[in-house]
């Protein structure tokens, strides 16, 4: 089967200010990395408004929508804006990894990436912040569980920044597994191994600044993998934030290329032990675009390796 290739040119119309790390380049340059590689390219389509309420409220989204301006942009939080574009892009991007969850639950794909944006990891319950709108790793875990009938979903989050609106949108389900790794201290500050969850299904993996790709490889192996395996997932997704790269410039870890290739290859090899290979990646963080786009190639690469 195929790897799937998730995407739409609304993702490319949330404008941020001038100087703005998540921009429209970030998802321009990747778009470009993976253009040539063997993938299915499917256009995402609109998240459904049910969908969204699986875990975000009504009023929320109502206001998410009202905010939107006109012209120019409207400020959510000190580093969140949105554009008149924004809202079309945020359900594009919510709809993106749902449509991922439908082809590769359904045997349409082997696996699927979602080229998107905003990013969602950091969206809370009804707080939009950290440059995300929705939860959309969040969302498509709860789809397979709602919709698709899932019994067991992880979700592993490898953005250099911690997942807190996953973990507090998945805080309560004890069928999803959170597996989280992050640098620590850094931006929300939460992320610490003692927030485990309301049933012990969430894994916070925390990794000293200027720390590389072998402390990465020690954490996942001693603490992730056995957790996968002991919980037994029938889908795997992954929020795939490549600002852990050494040349990234939000934080101060020191990851190579070749260490998110590893990761990847390593949850791939997992996958196929545990779920018939069905892993949804989301795109996330990574704001240097030569190192953005280097990763995530070599993240694509290794689920088309997966799916051949």
């Amino acid at each position: 089967m195929t790897t799937a290739l998730i995407t739409h040119a609304d993702c490319l119309s949330h404008v941020t200010p001038e100087g703005h790390p998540e921009r429209v380049a970030r998802l321009e340059h990747v778009l470009h990395a993976l253009e040539g590689l063997d993938l299915t390219r499917v256009t995402a389509p609109m998240a459904a408004e049910d969908d969204l309420l699986r875990l975000h409220p009504q009023a929320y989204i109502d206001g998410i929508r009202r905010a939107a301006p006109q012209d120019g942009f409207a400020q959510i939080d000190g580093d969140t804006f949105l554009s008149p574009g924004s809202v079309a892009a945020a359900y594009r991007a919510a709809g993106a990894a749902i449509r991922a969850v439908d082809l590769v639950v359904g045997g349409d794909a082997h696996n699927a990436f979602a080229a998107i944006r905003p990013p969602g990891h950091h969206a809370e319950t009804d707080t939009a912040m950290g440059f995300c709108l929705f939860g959309n790793a969040a969302l498509a875990a709860k789809h397979a569980l709602e919709h698709h009938g899932l019994k067991r979903v992880a979700v592993v989050d490898f953005d250099v920044h911690h997942g807190n609106g996953t973990q507090d949108l998945l805080w309560e389900d004890a069928r999803a597994l959170l597996i989280t790794s992050q640098q620590m201290p850094l931006w929300p500050g939460s992320g610490r191994p003692e927030e485990d969850g309301a049933h012990g299904q969430i894994l916070n993996m925390p990794l000293p600044a200027e720390s590389g790709g072998a402390a990465m490889r020690e954490v996942y192996t001693a603490q992730a993998f056995p957790r996968l395996r002991a919980f037994r997932p029938e889908l795997i997704i992954i929020s795939a934030g490549f600002d852990a790269h050494q040349d990234d410039p939000l934080a101060s870890l020191n990851w190579a290329t070749g260490d998110f290739a590893w990761l990847t290859a390593e949850l791939c090899t997992l996958a196929r032990e545990l779920c018939h290979g069905r892993i949804v990646s989301t795109l996330e963080g990574g704001y240097d675009l030569n190192a953005l786009a280097a990763a995530t190639k070599a993240h694509v690469e290794e689920l088309i390796k997966a799916g051949s």
